[in-house]
């Protein structure tokens, strides 16, 4: 009975970066697919494959891509879709929300095979043109959803045929911050928060990824700060993994100007394990988002804007790279940021360059600017 059992079907579990647990199963048919949800614990897991070696047992398991096809309306394949996806924790509650928010409404319990292009034209009109990012994103996870509908050959075509419609058009262009501003709000920040600032405008860092540096993260010997995790929330929970996308794993030269006063944060605020963050929250672990805001908001409105956003450093900071004659691919490498055709384009972007960017920065601390040399050696 045992072996039966065996031969009935067979899982494996493994823990994720997030903390969560991936069940995958296999029933008999040399295919191990991923359980449509992560579980809390192993012992989650482990009872979900136990359930689905159950209906393997008693005849009634069947693959989620043949119960999709039972899926009758937009809305119920939808949650079917959501559920099979391995998706970081905000990522699927942006999904979710969308889902809820702005397709359901409409075309939740409309017939899945009876969506066609007027439909979706119609439905797109509804949405809010005075959020156009948030429009963009909610078309093309719709889009998304009907491109795995027609792979499942459960629709012909895909209805969603709107030229333009995934992609966001930025109402206001972004002002960085010049030297002057930056200045300003740093002497008005409290100390343990300034060298967050100067890092994400020197450095370019997000602030999940700065949230979440431990001083094992920095090398002040070498002029380095290696950037592994970060963190993000969904739900009202915080959640720990990798940095926003795959070029965000990366080492960024430190400009030299800021060694001294990463020194002094360390020194003043820091504890001595390697493990400990640069910058916590007051009662520990990981700065929250409202914690910064009631220091960052007095601080730009001492200089003068009250529409700088923290993020908005970071422009700042390619701002400042791209004037010491920095290529596109050595920014991309520096920011850690890429679309899935730039990844590829520009993936040799080479380390010491970002160091020559580093020193050329701190020209601009010292008002003396030292243009980077292009590889022929010409300026």
């Amino acid at each position: 009975m045992a072996a039966k059992r065996r031969a009935a079907g067979a899982g494996t579990t493994r823990q994720l970066p997030s903390g969560r647990w991936q069940a995958r199963f296999q029933a008999g048919d040399g295919v191990m697919r991923p359980a449509p949800v992560t579980f809390d614990t192993k012992l989650d897991a482990t009872a979900w494959l136990k359930a689905q070696a159950g209906e393997v047992e008693r005849g009634t398991w069947a693959a989620p891509e043949q119960k999709a096809r039972g899926v009758r309306t937009l809305g119920q394949y939808a949650d079917v879709w959501l559920g099979a996806r391995e998706l970081k924790p905000r990522t699927r509650a942006l999904y979710r929300d969308l889902l809820d928010q702005l397709i359901r409404p409409t075309l939740g319990d409309v017939p899945l095979d009876r969506v066609g292009p007027t439909t979706v034209r119609n439905w797109y009109a509804t949405l809010d043109p005075s959020t156009p990012t948030r429009r963009a994103h909610a078309y093309s996870l719709l889009r998304s959803v009907f491109t795995t509908a027609v792979s499942d050959d459960l629709v012909p075509t895909n209805p969603c045929r709107i030229r333009g419609a995934g992609a966001a058009r930025k109402v206001h262009a972004t002002k960085v911050a010049s030297l002057g501003e930056l200045e300003v709000i740093v002497e008005a920040m409290p100390s343990r928060y300034r060298a967050m600032v100067l890092l994400a405008a020197w450095c370019g860092l997000r602030f999940g990824e700065l949230t979440e540096l431990r001083r094992g993260d920095v090398d002040l010997e070498v002029r380095v700060l290696r950037v592994d995790r970060g963190v993000t929330r969904a739900g009202g929970e915080v959640f720990i993994g990798d940095p926003k996308s795959e070029a965000g794993r990366r080492t960024v030269a430190l400009p030299p100007h800021l060694v001294p006063v990463l020194q002094e944060h360390l020194r003043r605020h820091v504890g001595d394990p390697s493990s400990a963050l640069l910058f916590p929250a007051r009662h520990g672990g990981n700065m929250a988002p409202s914690a910064l805001y009631a220091v960052w908001y007095p601080a730009r409105e001492a200089a003068g804007r009250p529409d700088l956003r923290f993020h908005d450093l970071r422009h700042t900071g390619a701002t400042l790279a791209a004037a010491t004659g920095a290529t596109l691919a050595d920014l991309m490498q520096r920011l850690g940021h890429s679309t899935s055709s730039a990844a590829l384009r520009y993936q040799h972007a080479a380390a010491d360059r970002d160091r020559a960017i580093a020193e050329a920065l701190s020209g601009f601390a010292s008002a003396k600017v030292v243009r980077l040399r292009s590889v022929g050696g010409r300026a």
